[in-house]
């Protein structure tokens, strides 16, 4: 590698723990490429110790650090003709901000569409030339809307609603613009519009029937042909995702029918004439190549594990940045070799995970188990609650897990309902009773995790972040007894005044799992809300979040400290510059460096 890239802070590695070396390992993510210019590619890498997007030129192989800000920034997208690089400026994480704009080459950045007031994203769709734009805002005050912004000319408003919605797509002729909607009110399951330019609608799509059906879509692109009016989405319909070619001009609609289980997602071939599938079940994922003439699916061969990204290139390879539980994350090819290694110190590999199937109250739950090679129990356990929640836990390389592990924890996740992966019933099954859910799945897994000898009833420690962060704090209350540690990242701690003070899409989605606002169903919020069950909390509790975030705002969080230091309560809270978690390596090992002393010096034995 050359360029910038080859200038990465490289840190004294003698004595350094593997632990550590995991974060501080440089690595990259999947690397976009511009459909008009494919030896121009963006990337995201922590090489310099912070998340930041690079340039390369693929053909040259020079690569180029285009934003250095002090939090980090992840967020970007190059242009189709691959003229430039357009990423989100926030203010220290709180993703409140506007898009700006810089040369591929490099140079001085500058607003991309200065009409537009700063706000929370909400999609972005370039053309090919790069002089239009469709830029999706939110906003408290106005929801959501999407504008169209010509260069030299001021944004054009086309959509505006009250409920959460997202630009999805530009058509590859630019006439066309693909919309995700919520306006039936159900946050889970969006419903689909196309629009022409000037904000008219060409078709709709609506799998909810005005939201008394829980079935969504999702928008995965038109075909990268001019003139093509066929749109890739996802649907529901046979209980899981699916993907589907919908031709917005006439209508028709060609089911795929891939005759996989599980999850299926799709992307185009750079020609349209095939379609690569990404196929996840049971926390692992292969890809296919789908040929829409002959309608046939051959598989592509990759490790197993987990493939969290893959993109088609125009000679026919396919690119894909995939990992394990054991081994880390590498960009290869189906070409041959690894595509992207970024210099620096190898990162260490950790232990790969044991798959575990137990019957709970809402059947089979999957949980993923690591344990320090050799260790017999029952040993100190972690149980460490995925985000979301509608998301799960993968044998993908986890630095955080393979700490635990480290320092001789076995350490459970539990795909819990609510989790994505495992069918729309499974997912969908997190209403009303939120938190208290999942929780019940979770106790199922612990207590397999205890009689089977894995786990010393003992010595449990409840952790997660986000919605991992929001159970371990509820779940500390509900239960006691169950945990001898809770160690709660960004959490969701006060649900009433998170409500009030989060970003408006969250509420959106507050109003769906919970059926209303606080003021509707204010037994449901008090159930579901850990401050409900704080001076229950028996065992030493670590908090630390982000005093910028929007997604679990930290007044709440100081609500709920509030109330444990008033009973005089073992806790600890540490509070960072930053939003829902941070960019910046450094920090990061602070974090989990807290985590792993709290602890050791709480935990029994």
């Amino acid at each position: 590698m050359t360029g910038a890239m080859s200038e990465s802070r490289t840190p004294d590695t003698e004595g350094m723990p593997d632990w550590e070396k995991r974060f501080r390992a440089p690595r990259v993510s999947l690397p976009d490429w511009a459909w008009d210019a494919p030896d121009r590619a963006l990337f995201v890498s922590n090489a310099t110790g912070t998340y930041e997007l690079y340039a390369w030129d693929r053909a040259t192989g020079e690569q180029r650090q285009a934003t250095d800000r002090p939090n980090g920034t992840t967020d970007g997208v190059l242009s189709p003709d691959g003229a430039h690089i357009w990423w989100f400026d926030d203010k220290d994480g709180d993703e409140f901000g506007v898009w700006r704009r810089q040369a591929f080459t490099g140079g001085p950045h500058e607003a991309a569409v200065p009409g537009l007031k700063p706000s929370y994203p909400a999609g972005l769709a370039l053309s090919r030339d790069g002089r239009v734009a469709v830029v999706g805002r939110s906003t408290d005050e106005e929801g959501t809307t999407i504008h169209l912004a010509r260069a030299g000319a001021d944004p054009v408003e086309i959509y505006r609603h009250r409920e959460s919605a997202g630009v999805g797509d530009l058509s590859h002729d630019g006439s066309l613009i693909a919309v995700e909607h919520t306006e039936h009110g159900d946050a889970m399951h969006a419903a689909l519009r196309v629009l022409r330019p000037d904000g008219s609608p060409v078709a709709e799509l609506d799998d909810t029937e005005g939201g008394t059906r829980e079935l969504g879509l999702e928008v995965l692109g038109f075909a990268p042909v001019d003139g093509d009016t066929r749109l890739l989405i996802g649907h529901q319909r046979r209980g899981r995702w699916e993907p589907l070619v919908w031709d917005v001009a006439t209508g028709e609609q060609t089911d795929l029918a891939l005759d996989l289980p599980g999850d299926v997602s799709a992307e185009w071939y750079p020609d349209g004439s095939a379609l690569l599938v990404v196929h996840g079940f049971e926390a692992r994922s292969e890809l296919f190549r789908y040929d829409l003439a002959a309608g046939g699916l051959t598989r592509i061969p990759t490790p197993p594990g987990t493939v969290s990204g893959a993109t088609a290139r125009p000679d026919g390879s396919v690119e894909y940045l995939w990992s394990s539980a054991a081994e880390p994350p590498a960009v290869r090819s189906t070409s041959g070799g690894v595509v992207l290694d970024p210099p620096g110190m190898a990162c260490p590999p950790s232990v790969p995970v044991q798959d575990v199937w137990v019957e709970g109250p809402g059947g089979r739950i999957h949980a993923l188990v690591q344990k320090p090679a050799g260790a017999t129990g029952p040993l100190p356990t972690v149980f460490d609650l995925h985000g979301g929640p509608t998301w799960h836990d993968s044998d993908s390389f986890a630095a955080g897990p393979a700490a635990w592990v480290d320092h001789g924890y076995a350490v459970v996740r539990v795909n819990y309902r609510g989790s994505t992966g495992y069918g729309r019933a499974w997912t969908d099954a997190l209403k009303h009773r939120v938190g208290l859910i999942e929780l019940e799945d979770v106790a199922a897994v612990r207590a397999w995790a205890v009689s089977s000898g894995l786990a010393d009833p003992g010595r449990l420690v409840l952790t997660g972040a986000s919605w991992g962060g929001y159970l371990t704090l509820l779940g500390l209350g509900v239960e006691p007894e169950a945990w001898a540690v809770g160690i709660a990242v960004v959490p969701v701690a006060d649900y009433v005044t998170a409500y009030h003070d989060e970003m408006e899409a969250l509420k959106a989605m507050d109003r769906t799992l919970l059926g209303g606002t606080p003021e509707e169903v204010p037994e449901r919020f008090e159930a579901s809300s850990p401050l409900t069950y704080v001076d229950r909390v028996e065992a030493p509790v670590h908090i630390s979040a982000g005093v910028n975030d929007p997604r679990c705002p930290i007044r709440q969080i100081d609500n709920y400290v509030t109330r444990l230091e008033t009973r005089g309560a073992a806790h600890e809270v540490y509070r960072y510059d930053a939003g829902h978690g941070s960019l910046v390596v450094d920090e990061r090992i602070k974090q989990v460096g807290l985590e792993l002393d709290f602890a050791e010096r709480h935990l029994p034995g």
